[in-house]
């Protein structure tokens, strides 16, 4: 297959649609997305029957647990898309919204007003969940998607976005403002990464090494995070119970996940009240430990923890401890080895969480809260289409307002320049 053809095929037909859908009116798009997770309960079936063939096939070549919890299809998970996409359908229409306007002393009138970014490419593994999110967040913010999932969920991203499709032309809609990638060709991903003039943005959505690869062979703007090396920090005054409880829903909720947590700080003056009644429950949900010296000292039973430990993104049931003096040598530690997504803090002290939120250099700040809340959903915007650690143009969870641009509108009454 000529993938470069191939890709320049697909991606002209979704510029079209991303030209049709800027003329479309919010309702419209609404519309659409209510007759989309209509279709998407009503193909539940077919859909779940595309599902085990992909799960047979990942069976067969002997994948993670993990990934084949990502990749499974449930009743339950096929009412959750239907529901996220309700959820966002519901949302305030951000095409159009003025930013700001204002007049200028000679008449001009000047308004900044939000605009599709155009045709948006989502690349990711394989979580069949992302094609619908994807899709429903493009098309609310009025974006064409250009979809390329992992060739383990192939034949599930099929059939949610065939679902997909019946919604769209249910609201007479064109097909293209959709496209799943039907092609498991490798060659297709760096084709799309160098689709200049045909894609505008690409969101890779993975693991390290898939988005190392997008971004090196890019050159369309990406927007990314390469891990979630996620950080909660107990405070000098953090409550035992508060503390216990949001250490191991960070940790062991779902451990595998971007926000879960990968290093505990404890401060050094709440380290002997804290750290063993945390470190037992920890152990006692099968968490290995991984710990400094002055951790050790308090839980001989933690193996000693290497400066790699500090950096890593574990996803599983690892955890790095390290014994801090003080909020400043949290926030230090934090920002140094962090990788941007989320760290927490636990305190009573509003000047110390206020203090956290202001230095720690991350896209989400938890104050007595679990890094597992850094959610699209979670935070109401009905799905993400990626969670963003860059600093431009969005960070942290994506919804469709951070999958618009704007532009300048200038009015005047025959004005000319001098």
């Amino acid at each position: 297959m000529d993938a470069i053809a191939y890709v320049r095929e697909i991606c002209a037909a979704a510029r079209d649609s991303a030209a049709h859908l800027a003329l479309t009116q919010g309702r419209q798009r609404d519309e659409a997305l209510i007759s989309c997770a209509a279709a998407l309960r009503a193909q539940s079936d077919h859909i779940q029957a595309a599902n085990r063939k992909d799960l047979l096939a990942a069976a067969d070549a002997n994948i993670s647990k993990a990934m084949m919890e990502r990749l499974t299809i449930t009743d339950k998970s096929i009412q959750a898309m239907a529901g996220a996409i309700e959820q966002i359908a519901r949302q305030v229409d951000p095409v159009g919204v003025t930013i700001a306007a204002y007049d200028r002393p000679n008449g001009l009138r000047i308004e900044k007003r939000r605009t599709p970014i155009g045709v948006v490419c989502v690349i990711y593994e394989s979580r069949p969940n992302v094609t619908a999110d994807a899709a429903a967040l493009c098309l609310k913010s009025g974006n064409a998607c250009v979809l390329r999932g992992g060739k383990e969920a192939i034949n599930s991203n099929l059939a949610i976005s065939a679902a997909m499709h019946e919604g769209l032309a249910a609201a007479g809609l064109p097909a293209g403002a959709i496209t799943v990638i039907d092609s498991t060709d490798r060659a297709v991903v760096p084709a799309l990464c160098k689709a200049q003039g045909l894609i505008d943005l690409i969101v890779p959505r993975g693991g390290e090494s898939l988005i190392r690869a997008v971004v090196e062979d890019a050159l369309v703007p990406v927007i990314k995070h390469y891990m979630g090396n996620c950080h909660v920090y107990l405070h000098a005054d953090a409550d035992e119970k508060r503390s216990v409880d949001i250490v191991l829903n960070a940790k062991c909720q779902r451990p595998g996940v971007c926000n879960a947590m990968e290093t505990l700080l404890v401060d050094s003056a709440a380290a002997q009240r804290l750290l063993p009644v945390v470190a037992k429950k920890l152990a006692d949900a099968g968490v290995e430990l991984r710990g400094c010296p002055r951790s050790r000292q308090l839980v001989p039973d933690m193996k000693p923890a290497t400066e790699d430990d500090w950096r890593t993104e574990y996803l599983d049931l690892i955890l790095a401890v390290r014994v801090v003096d003080g909020l400043d040598e949290a926030i230090a530690h934090i920002n140094k080895y962090g990788s941007g997504h989320t760290d927490a803090i636990v305190t009573r002290d509003i000047e110390a969480a206020r203090r956290f939120a202001a230095a720690v250099d991350s896209a989400s700040i938890m104050v007595n809260a679990s890094t597992r809340f850094s959610d699209g959903g979670e935070y109401g915007l009905g799905a993400e289409v990626g969670i963003s650690t860059d600093k431009l143009h969005a960070r942290g969870p994506m919804g469709a307002e951070d999958l618009t641009t704007y532009k300048w509108i200038v009015t005047g009454q025959g004005h000319v320049r001098g």
